[in-house]
């Protein structure tokens, strides 16, 4: 065994007696568990060896883990013993310690969803304070789901920065994901019994609910199928459809029939696989452990604990540096497996943490510089989700995200090659090595494509003249989506908060309510229809009739506002149920786009335009709209316009100039208020008032401050 030490920096077990009167007990106790799990006797470990090492600055390892109330933590231990086993065995002194790890999808729809962006900041702040207080070198982190990931990488970045500053070691990691959780299936009798319930809704003149189950139950079965089930089976029960308990029995057997025992990360490409495909796109990933279906083996722990042992003491390779030079392969390879959208506020907070001055508009920056085409053909109805493509890596068909970089470089897209990586090796000498780095290594159902499916993929930055930036999942809208609201004029619709959106999409009559309460002015009505379809005939319908028809030949448009739910509002939750209950209701998906100052799952997909800044809490133009405002919507200029309803009747789209926060104060002082009241809900604790708005990430405001290097945009 090779004898190791942290090289710059001072020692802070050297003089420090107490620490190393703690501290053995510590890394011993880890070891026996680790000896009684794994049946090892290759490795002794004294209390005496241990101060040894400690004395002498041997690399300090936390193992870091999740909580074993998340899916993807299920099994951390295995993991965690394996990694402490390779660490002592290589040289390194382990430690073991965990962090709090809020699931997305049980968070969903309720309070939990208000801490659940805030937890990434505490998280950030837990592992800098975990190292610190412990003074821990590097890490060995157990990569987990949801936001968590880039939690832990921004704190880790962090530390990097704060230690270098003031001249000691930098701070080295390498991360290890959490193997992907095959999709549930449907049992096949209670796919019987959903079918018998859509050949009802038919028999019932309902034939809308009949499409709404079928479409749904294409999909693998996953909580975020779960809540889309759930939208339809109220609708469907308030239409006496189906009775409330057969609701109650349907929700209770999809739900448990959804995850796998074994744990992990869901195979739907929401926020947390984005998440792990930005983490190895950071080169903060060993190839070993990028894709599993099952956890780690040892020998897969070994050599990535051997690689970063390796790096330990090479500034080019600490967390941040990292972090720096893969920044723009990172945001192209989130382009081009169209990652979630909450992505986009984690990779800008990660590098603000890394102290570099970066916004929306930098990550804007890389994404236009060149093209990125949609090179990943995923799919939860037809067999080619995240387990499929982790089962065609681990069956050594592909690489994943280098296959995904080596594929952008192919079609013209930059890869930087000499950006250092997790495998103690540049791109360019991972590259070296071409077996099965294309993607034409799998014949059989690609996720990966070497052809593009599309040119454009990835997220779209759009403005307006009621807001200054919000982001749009492009990858996340059909070609013919996007054609159906583009340069189309739209009703706006408006909620204040998600409960009263979601109250609306759940009612099966929320058309006829609009129509039968006349919610648009009739010569509105009449101007939109002429100008989405020139030659449409509405002046000889009455409104009722124009309304029908608009709605049958889908010339009716609406964007969906749900305001007061930014980061200094409500803690930024994501609206994943209305986004879920508008695709799965086919009656509004083709009409409706949803826009909010609030964010989106990561699995969410379709017509939802989100991260609005400034948000309604600042005094952002979505606190003075109303239901009846006009907008036009041009997705391929990136553009949501607020327009004059007196220019629309003359067949112009104008942008309207009046100045709604002087003209509409008092509405938006009393929803302010609103707001406010509201915000009393969460915890103070927890609140999200000292943070930046979205286009910067959501940091914390001091971390944004301190950030003090200009972003080194290479092309």
């Amino acid at each position: 065994m090779r004898e190791l030490k942290i090289l710059k920096g001072a020692n802070s077990y050297a003089e420090n007696i107490q620490g190393k009167a703690n501290e053995p007990i510590t890394v011993a106790g880890l070891l026996d568990r680790a000896r009684y799990a794994l049946k090892f006797n290759d490795i002794d470990y004294p209390l005496e060896a241990i101060y040894d090492r400690l004395e002498e600055n041997a690399p300090r390892i936390g193992v870091i883990g999740g909580s074993l109330d998340h899916p993807a933590h299920v099994v951390d231990w295995d993991t965690v013993l394996k990694a402490a086993y390779a660490i002592w065995k290589k040289g390194g002194v382990p430690f073991y310690f965990s962090i709090p790890v809020v699931c997305d999808g049980t968070a969903q729809s309720n309070m939990g969803m208000c801490y659940s962006l805030q937890s990434r900041n505490a998280v950030a702040a837990m592992i800098v304070n975990q190292m610190e207080g412990q003074s821990y070198h590097g890490a060995f982190v157990i990569q987990g789901c949801d936001k968590t990931p880039m939690g832990v990488l921004s704190g880790l970045a962090a530390l990097d920065m704060a230690r270098q500053r003031r001249g000691d070691a930098p701070v080295f990691a390498t991360f290890a994901p959490a193997h992907v959780l095959k999709g549930g299936e449907i049992p096949q009798s209670l796919r019987a019994e959903l079918e018998d319930a859509a050949v009802r809704a038919e028999k019932m003149d309902k034939p809308h609910f009949a499409e709404d189950i079928r479409g749904t139950a294409a999909f693998i079965l996953q909580c975020a199928s779960d809540q889309a089930f759930k939208g339809i089976f109220d609708r469907m029960t308030q239409e006496g459809v189906i009775t409330e308990l057969e609701k109650k029995r349907f929700l209770k057997y999809l739900a448990v029939n959804t995850c796998d025992g074994k744990g992990g990360i869901c195979a739907f490409n929401g926020t947390g696989n984005s998440s792990r495909h930005a983490m190895s796109a950071f080169g903060m990933v060993h190839p070993s452990l990028e894709l599993l279906t099952e956890p780690p083996t040892q020998a897969q722990i070994d050599v990535a604990v051997e690689a970063l042992l390796g790096y330990c003491n090479d500034p080019d390779y600490s967390v941040a540096s990292v972090m720096k030079a893969n920044i723009e392969n990172c945001v192209r390879v989130f382009s081009a497996t169209g990652g979630s959208t909450n992505l986009v506020m984690h990779l800008i907070a990660a590098m603000t943490y890394a102290g570099v001055r970066f916004s929306l508009s930098d990550l804007e920056t890389i994404i236009d510089a060149h093209p990125i085409p949609d090179l990943f053909d995923y799919s939860l109805t037809e067999g080619r989700d995240i387990f499929a493509l982790a089962q065609q890596c681990c069956d050594g068909q592909i690489r994943g995200m280098e296959t995904v970089l080596y594929e952008l470089q192919q079609n013209g897209v930059p890869v930087h090659l000499d950006a250092p990586t997790a495998a103690g090796t540049t791109w360019r000498e991972r590259f070296s090595d071409a077996r099965n780095l294309a993607a034409s290594g799998v014949t059989e159902n690609p996720v990966i494509l070497s052809k593009p499916r599309r040119s454009y993929s990835g997220i779209d930055v759009l403005r307006g003249n009621f807001f200054e930036t919000a982001v749009v999942k492009i990858s996340g809208m059909k070609a013919e989506q996007i054609e159906a609201f583009d340069e189309k004029a739209h009703f706006g619709l408006y909620f204040e908060n998600e409960e009263e959106a979601t109250d609306a999409l759940l009612n099966p009559h929320i058309l006829n309510s609009l129509r039968d309460r006349q919610a648009f002015s009739h010569e509105n009505l009449k101007a939109l229809a002429c100008f989405n379809a020139p030659g449409f005939e509405a002046e000889r319908l009455s409104y009722g009739e124009l309304f029908d028809a608009m709605v049958r030949e889908r010339v009716l448009k609406m964007i969906i506002f749900i305001s007061g739910q930014g980061p200094a509002a409500f803690g930024m939750p994501e609206q994943f149920s209305p986004t879920q209950y508008i695709n799965h209701n086919a009656d509004l998906n083709p009409l409706v786009v949803l826009m909010s100052d609030g964010r989106y799952s990561g699995v969410s997909y379709g017509a939802a335009i989100g991260h609005a800044t400034p948000e309604a809490a600042h005094g952002g133009g979505m606190l003075y709209l109303r239901t009846g405002d006009l907008f036009l919507l041009q997705l391929k200029k990136r553009r949501v316009t607020l327009i004059d309803p007196s220019a629309l009747r003359r067949g112009s789209a104008v942008p309207l100039e009046e100045r709604l926060s002087e003209t509409r104060s008092a509405l938006g002082e009393e929803r302010l208020r609103r707001i406010l009241e509201r915000r009393r809900r969460i915890s103070p604790t927890n609140l999200l008032t000292g943070a930046a708005d979205a286009s910067l990430g959501v940091a914390p405001s001091a971390v944004v401050e301190s950030a003090d290097e200009t972003f080194d945009f290479k092309g």
